[in-house]
């Protein structure tokens, strides 16, 4: 609900409250943003002012009391006494950079009208609460506009801003942000989610007491660098317990964001486009929109606040025909064959999938123009038929015919030097004229500022996906910017690049998602280099990082779970060594991480010796029954371990020392649950664990069981000598013989237990394995070993 009295507006959701005034200046004192309140007058949230402070200054003669510096506030900008992260910065034809918006009038509706460049939220049935404010800049003739969205049920409140120059000027727009959350205290925790490639979304918490702490972005993308979701919490939120706000931008492109503490103890967030290298010229009777931002708050930990972020994005970001549609399990031929593909070797792989439950092939990489390595024929969107003799429509029917869906890869804002589009149109290309180019992956960047570009790759894959019955689409984009220039504009708008390409792919991703409905897309970015919410706005899902390997991913995807949900979440099982760490884990671990997030597969299964083809089956068949919890029931993150990988969750305030993850899955009418415990090293002689789910209803019963498995002797070494009637040498031709027939039962958990046990005590495991004795009562739990557990509600 939206409510205006007396210049006081109140945002109310269902668990949360907003409230800002316009004071005596006509500035917006932002005056409360948190857990639901009731209010008569809003007298006890107004800070008062009698008296500015030594060494600042005054608003005006008028105002002698107030110094803009001490006052918390919906919007900010320079020059008037406000020296803090600006909300926006102009300079204006006179050379000047002070700005001082005040209120004019408001608006309340309940529609949301489409960006005229950008994504941005929705509702299905159209009807979103909708604030206007407008500000004007008397002065210069600037208008500025802030927009909030209402979405109650998500206990989520969205921002933008909006910029009309109605002067007969020409300006230049150096910042312009989308969020500004000004806090009277400083007693945050300010969390953000960075790494770098294969790395991705590593939780870093800094505790603010003085000066600004930045997470941005200035690769050209979101960046796998530092993910525009952030977080701000009080010093003892738990997953649980305590306050918590979580922040995110409907944004592909750079970011910027940033936690301020000023002298008076103050804290500014402020959430937008990242302004480094940003001018953008805004001409007289001209506009300038900026991204949408999204707020939550939740009072119970920061599962709360994911749980709200989760309905949000499932709801109102990804749209289209795979919103609510289960995904299916697919098969990629990247780690299978790299480059090297032909007709012959990918059938062979697809056959091998249906074998064993695979419902979508995906031909990765090399299938077009001279495409041997990365270096050549990115942008000759032709097929290569020596490697396809019958085209891609000969493979895709082929495909189809062993009873399998068929989906490709392609990478269109991208090209090489090698190409027959470059030594066409090296106009098109963005780079220096004249100047060496700093190259990346072999590749170069299309200027997609360029509409003649944008048309092109439109038309280009509009021939590529229209060619055969495709389904599926891997949108992947390898490479980060470099001399940044487009020789479509005129020098003087070279600082808009980065932002016009943004919106040029945005163009490009809308018209084609619109003119294939039915395909599923997935984006990709060197992994998770473009995970964010304005290409969900386009596609449901996004490949979360190029590294598999299942301790690393199950890292990541934590990471990634405090923001998005795991439908949006693309995760596969790959070969052991892992061909980004060399580790070896268990193929039952790396089943288990992915198929917490949309569960595919991307290894050799020709390859593959028969008792991991039955274990791949058996997921598959597995993963089939309970898909639908997996991808669209409510996740909550248990304990978490800090990072093998060297990555894991770090604090200023302290580093987890957790050897343990613990996820839970929960059906939306907690019928049906999955649960997953992942150790990621073995302590000795520590045989007791205990699981504890979330999510639950308290009065219910509910089944609890796992998979109960059977181990290859080989995992025990010469210890079955013990126990072996014969002796078993190690690699033996005996040992490889008793293997094929004898196995290790595992054990086996399996009671009716009520769902505020299950949540507030756990179920005590059978114990592990402690070097002492092995039978059936006790878990083989190596290192990386990990269990997955079922819950079902009972009938009463």
């Amino acid at each position: 609900m939206i409510t205006e009295n007396q210049g006081v507006f109140s945002l109310s959701t269902e668990h949360t409250s907003y409230l800002f005034e316009i004071m005596e200046t006509g500035h917006p004192e932002h005056l409360y943003y948190g857990r639901k309140i009731h209010f008569k007058d809003v007298e006890a949230l107004r800070e008062k002012y009698a008296f500015i402070t030594g060494n600042t200054v005054w608003y005006d003669d008028a105002h002698k009391n107030l110094t803009l510096e001490n006052v918390c506030l919906e919007m900010s900008s320079y020059g008037k006494g406000d020296i803090r992260e600006p909300f926006l910065e102009v300079i204006h034809s006179d050379g000047s950079f002070t700005s001082d918006f005040l209120y004019e009038s408001f608006c309340i509706t309940e529609e949301k009208e489409a960006y005229r460049t950008l994504p941005g939220s929705y509702s299905e049935d159209g009807h979103v609460e909708h604030l206007c404010v407008r500000f004007r800049d008397k002065g210069y003739r600037l208008v500025l506009e802030l927009h909030y969205y209402v979405y109650p049920e998500c206990d989520v409140i969205t921002r933008s801003a909006k910029l009309f120059n109605e002067s007969e000027e020409t300006v230049t727009l150096k910042r312009m942000m989308s969020l500004q959350l000004d806090f009277p205290t400083s007693d945050f925790v300010f969390s953000s989610f960075g790494g770098g490639w294969a790395r991705e979304m590593k939780r870093t918490d800094v505790f603010l007491q003085s000066g600004k702490h930045v997470n941005a972005s200035y690769t050209g993308t979101s960046s796998g660098r530092s993910n525009p979701f952030v977080m701000l919490s009080k010093e003892h939120t738990t997953e649980d317990a305590g306050e918590c706000y979580g922040l995110n931008l409907i944004y592909s492109g750079n970011h910027y964001e940033a936690a301020e503490v000023n002298a008076f103890g103050k804290t500014r967030v402020i959430a937008g486009m990242n302004p480094q290298s940003f001018a953008w010229v805004l001409k007289a009777g001209e506009s300038f929109e900026a991204p949408e931002a999204v707020m939550t708050f939740s009072c119970d930990g920061f599962n709360g606040m994911s749980k709200n972020m989760h309905q949000f994005v499932r709801e109102h970001i990804v749209r289209g025909e795979w919103k609510k549609k289960i995904r299916p399990v697919l098969l990629n031929s990247w780690e299978a064959a790299y480059f090297d593909i032909d007709e012959k070797k990918l059938l062979r792989l697809a056959k091998a999938g249906k074998d064993v439950g695979i419902e979508l092939f995906v031909m990765d990489d090399g299938w077009f123009g001279e495409r041997t390595d990365d270096s050549k024929a990115l942008g000759d969107w032709q097929v290569n038929e020596k490697k396809l003799p019958q085209g891609l429509k000969g493979l895709c029917n082929k495909v189809k015919a062993l009873g399998l869906d068929f989906g490709i890869w392609v990478e269109p804002e991208m090209v090489n030097v090698q190409s027959n589009l470059y030594r066409k149109h090296p106009e098109w290309v963005m780079e220096i004229p004249g100047m060496q180019h700093s190259e990346g992956r072999n590749q170069r960047i299309l200027d997609l500022c360029n509409p003649e570009v944008q048309e092109f790759i439109i038309d280009e894959m509009t021939k590529v996906f229209s060619s055969a019955e495709i389904s599926y689409v891997k949108w992947d984009m390898n490479r980060n910017f470099s001399d940044v220039y487009s020789k479509y504009l005129e020098t003087n708008q070279q600082g808009e690049v980065f932002h016009r390409y943004v919106c040029g792919l945005y163009r490009c991703m809308k018209e084609l998602t619109e003119r294939f409905p039915k395909i599923l897309f997935e984006g990709c970015s060197a992994g998770g280099n473009r995970f964010d919410l304005g290409i969900l706005c386009y596609f449901p899902q996004i490949w979360a990082s190029d590294n598999t390997d299942a301790l690393c991913r199950a890292e990541i995807q934590n990471g990634y779970s405090y923001g998005y949900p795991m439908s949006t979440v693309s995760a596969h099982v790959s070969s052991c060594p892992n061909h980004q760490t060399l580790r070896i884990t268990p193929i039952e671990t790396r089943f288990h991480v992915a198929a917490f997030g949309i569960c595919g597969y991307e290894c050799n299964l020709c390859d593959m010796k028969k008792e991991e083809l039955a274990a791949v089956k058996a997921q598959i068949e597995l993963y089939k029954q309970w898909r639908e919890v997996l991808q669209f029931g409510d996740f909550y993150r248990g304990r978490s371990f800090a990072g093998e990988c060297g990555y894991g969750y770090h604090s200023t305030i302290g580093i987890s020392t957790e050897n343990t993850m613990e996820w839970t899955c929960v059906a939306p009418d907690k019928k049906r649950a999955v649960g997953m415990l992942l150790q990621k090293l073995v302590i000795p002689n520590n045989p007791y664990a205990c699981y504890q789910a979330k999510g639950l209803l308290e009065d219910s019963l509910y089944h609890f069981y796992n998979r109960s498995l059977k181990y290859n002797i080989k995992s025990f070494g010469d210890l079955v000598n013990t126990v072996s009637p014969v002796h078993i040498r190690q690699e033996s031709l005996t040992q490889e013989i008793v293997a094929k027939f004898v196995k290790m039962e595992g054990e086996t958990e399996d009671c009716t237990v009520y769902g505020d046990e299950l949540m507030y005590h756990g179920v005590k495991l059978k114990q592990a394995f402690a070097g002492t004795g092995y039978n059936e009562e006790v878990r083989f739990y190596q290192d990386f070993g990990s269990r997955m557990y079922f819950m079902e509600k009972e009938d009463t």
